[in-house]
């Protein structure tokens, strides 16, 4: 999982991320190609 300040131009990458708020952080989540996967701060 990669820590980004900004995850804006992650979830343009693929057309199956989604950006996802837990437990105040931010995540790029991604079900058909789990290298995606992102988190914010």
């Amino acid at each position: 999982m990669k820590v980004r300040s900004s995850l804006k131009s992650l979830k343009s990458r693929h057309r199956d991320c989604k950006i996802v708020r837990r437990k105040g952080r931010v995540y790029v989540i991604n079900k058909t190609d789990p290298r995606f996967k992102a988190r914010q701060g």
